[in-house]
């Protein structure tokens, strides 16, 4: 059974939205501290956030959320992270077959960007996403829900991710908002957060029973066992802070950090790699860590994306289309090129099928196939003819996958 939720980012009129995918915001509940550990921090409801505009031309990564739009959140099973949608009615279907995948018409306003989505396990053809659609049928068909949780307030909210274990599911966002259910999205609690969380959360992993793991873009790392009633530091300091110390340690690009993670990615056994926001080094974080391990980079281009390979190695992506795996299946500073059919455009994202199959998407519709690990690649016609940037692959299982887009774009694998 798999839950699921995707995000969507409103880029119309130059704003957009986020929904799960790096590290991003913060908790605290019911007046009790919500951190234990190193950070004691005071509870505090979300304060009114109205994002700054972004520049007609959408950049690659989604910008913030249309202040006027309203959001709405639903959650069962399968959640699907929407921005700002405007009320539609009817049902999403997918329809044109595209090779091996099949793209499903949703519901959504042009301009809406997908970033993320999970499953409810129990459930694997029930699913939701914010200004939320829900499906029922295995992502064919979607239709517009509502979660009054994220309405109480004039808040236009950016889930940022989302995960489910069994039918417990947990969403994060932006302005701060944290969201558990324990009845596959039935009913949404709302965790209050603390203000002085150190820096905004953009990812959430369902580890266990009430159990939870959570990221932000400034490095801090959370953990909770209760459903979020208290959580427990995981490392001591946020990377800025690892950074002003290990300046002189010979990481280049160093004294120009933001503070800010521009992607994050998780191992199936709790290793997290994370690319600076100018993409000009990458950081590694073990379980029983207490600092982020800061990198140089071995490739001259900037860094686009990072992630674990299915056999434990890393994949690397850098701006202007390049494709690097590192060498040997632990983790290694030493990387080799890939030649890959781009066309020029950059890869965004990479997503393993299988410890051989995986599947690589980007600018332009883009889509790249291999099935010996990564050593080669070739171009799927699939997307040729959607005029979209393909931003995320994301596989369930062997049998279920999807690839999220802006434009309001969903690729289901077929297989």
């Amino acid at each position: 059974m798999a839950s699921g939720a995707l995000q969507l980012t409103d880029r119309s009129n130059s704003t957009s939205a986020i929904i799960f995918h790096y590290l991003s915001t913060y908790p605290s509940c019911h007046g009790r501290p919500l951190f234990h550990s190193h950070h004691q921090l005071p509870l505090s409801r979300p304060r009114r956030f109205l994002p700054k505009a972004c520049s007609a031309q959408p950049p690659l990564q989604p910008p913030p959320l249309l202040a006027g739009d309203r959001r709405k959140f639903l959650a069962q099973s399968l959640s699907l992270s929407l921005s700002p949608l405007i009320g539609f009615a009817g049902q999403a279907k997918s329809e044109g077959l595209l090779s091996e995948w099949e793209r499903v018409y949703l519901p959504v306003d042009p301009g809406v960007v997908l970033l993320d989505i999970a499953f409810v396990p129990d459930e694997p053809n029930h699913g939701t996403r914010q200004t939320i659609l829900e499906t029922k049928d295995g992502g064919e068909t979607w239709i517009p829900r509502s979660i009054q949780s994220a309405e109480e307030e004039d808040f236009n909210y950016r889930f940022n991710s989302i995960s489910f274990r069994g039918k417990e599911g947990w969403i994060v966002g932006k302005p701060a908002i944290l969201l558990y259910t324990s009845d596959a999205g039935e009913n949404w609690k709302r965790i209050p957060l603390s203000s002085q969380l150190p820096g905004d959360m953009v990812y959430i992993k369902a580890t266990g029973e009430k159990s939870a793991e959570m990221v932000t873009d400034e490095g801090a790392i959370y953990n909770t066992s209760n459903g979020g009633y208290n959580w427990r530091a995981a490392v001591q300091e946020t990377v800025s802070a690892t950074l002003n110390r290990t300046v002189s340690s010979g990481i280049s690009g160093a004294s120009y950090y933001t503070g800010t993670f521009n992607t994050v990615n998780r191992s199936p056994d709790g290793r997290y790699i994370a690319v600076s926001s100018r993409g000009n080094f990458y950081l590694t974080w073990e379980p029983g860590q207490a600092y982020w391990q800061p990198h140089n980079r071995a490739i001259a281009r900037r860094i686009q994306n990072m992630g674990w390979r299915a056999d434990g190695g890393l994949w690397l992506l850098v701006r202007g289309g390049g494709l690097y795996l590192s060498k040997g299946t632990g983790l290694s500073e030493e990387f080799e090129e890939v030649p890959v059919q781009s066309r020029g455009f950059g890869i965004l994202d990479i997503g393993y099928r299988s410890q051989d199959e995986a599947w690589a998407a980007g600018g332009s519709g883009i889509l790249l196939r291999t099935t010996n690990g990564g050593k080669t690649w070739t171009r799927d016609k699939a997307a040729d003819n959607i005029a979209a940037n393909l931003y995320s692959v994301k596989f369930i299982d062997e049998k279920k996958g999807f690839i999220l887009g802006n434009d309001g774009v969903l690729l289901r694998y077929l297989g």
